[in-house]
């Protein structure tokens, strides 16, 4: 278990341009928190950061539910479950081949009994204004990992 102080947008960014070298194709990325805490802006970074470019677009899931990267390496899927209300919708939107792929999701407790046992999970908590907390914490495959972050 890691915790994190992210003081502004800059730590937000540094922390993704940490984790994307740890991300290969199978990896599921848990991003916990209420809305506002950051989660999105996380994943843009990271997305961004295997990019090699900071001027990937990078929509929110939001209303897409998914949005995936194919070009990168590892290939990334960011899911945003907000809206589902069963777990059984996750599959429709490609769960089982995003599983090739290196999968962001937001809200991952609409998984339910998908959420997979290897995963590492991102908690960020507002901690000011413009400040958060991260809490990173590796389960199962990503317990020896996460100290390499």
């Amino acid at each position: 278990m890691l915790t994190l102080s992210l003081p502004d947008e800059a730590a937000t960014r540094a922390l993704a341009a940490r984790l994307a070298p740890h991300l290969r194709a199978g990896d599921v990325v848990t991003l916990r928190g209420d809305l506002g805490a950051g989660k999105t802006a996380l994943a843009r970074f990271l997305i961004r950061h295997l990019a090699g470019d900071e001027a990937e677009e990078v929509p929110s899931p939001t209303f897409t539910l998914v949005q995936t990267y194919e070009h990168l390496s590892p290939p990334v899927w960011h899911f945003d479950l907000y809206r589902l209300t069963d777990p059984g919708e996750v599959v429709e939107l490609g769960w089982e081949e995003a599983r090739d792929a290196c999968a962001l999701v937001e809200w991952p407790e609409r998984l339910g009994p998908l959420l997979p046992r290897d995963r590492l999970d991102v908690q960020l908590t507002l901690d000011g204004p413009t400040a958060r907390r991260a809490l990173i914490t590796g389960h199962g495959a990503w317990e020896e990992r996460v100290a390499g972050i």
